[in-house]
């Protein structure tokens, strides 16, 4: 049987109340995709915006309602539109008891048009959003494996600010740095740090 594959659109809320004034939107697992079709043409655009160097790893929040906040990241939807296909991401639980990272997931479709934003009936629905010209995007990503243990925020936090001190690998993580954004790049180097946490007993 093929493993389940989640649609992600949009931005996620942080994990503590943020400053008014943006607008988010969140999709929970019902409301996921299982389709897998060409690259996005958005993407070379995408990644002028976000700069040459982005990281082939990502960190994907994921929240267990769907719910609208005043104004979409562009950051963030900048950041979907730079994924490549099979590129790995941390799948994030967000705004729940318990924040942090639970599985892995893969990139199996980059960037298209996320077509709730041209909608009337959608929460969704941007009037500014033309067919021609789509201003919001979303990638479809597929279950990888679940992590060895639930690595919380908690967890997390402690070692960022140990590393800002030693000049660690979590040192500038973007989770702490970012922390509104939904869609996070990760370096190689906080990558494999993370994985490697998941043998640890917990700190």
């Amino acid at each position: 049987m093929p493993r389940p594959r989640k649609r992600l659109a949009g931005v996620s809320g942080q994990d503590k109340k943020g400053p008014a004034g943006k607008r988010t939107k969140t999709k929970n697992a019902s409301e996921a995709s299982a389709e897998v079709e060409n690259s996005s043409p958005q993407r070379t655009s995408a990644l002028k915006k976000c700069g040459k160097n982005l990281s082939s790893y990502w960190l994907m929040k994921s929240e267990p309602d769907s719910r609208l906040e005043k104004g979409v990241d562009v950051k963030a939807r900048n950041f979907l539109r730079a994924m490549k296909l099979e590129e790995k991401a941390f799948f994030y639980h967000s705004n729940c008891k318990e924040p942090g990272i639970a599985g892995v997931v893969k990139i199996v479709k980059e960037a298209y048009p996320d077509h709730t934003q041209f909608e009337k009936s959608s929460p969704y629905y941007d009037p500014s959003s033309k067919k021609d010209n789509p201003k919001w995007s979303m990638v479809d990503v597929q279950f990888v494996r679940m992590m060895k243990r639930f690595l919380p925020l908690a967890e997390l936090k402690t070692h960022h600010q140990a590393h800002k001190a030693t000049g660690g690998p979590l040192k500038n993580m973007a989770l702490f740095t970012l922390q509104r954004l939904s869609v996070q790049p990760l370096t190689q180097e906080e990558f494999d740090f993370i994985l490697s946490l998941e043998e640890k007993e917990p700190s």
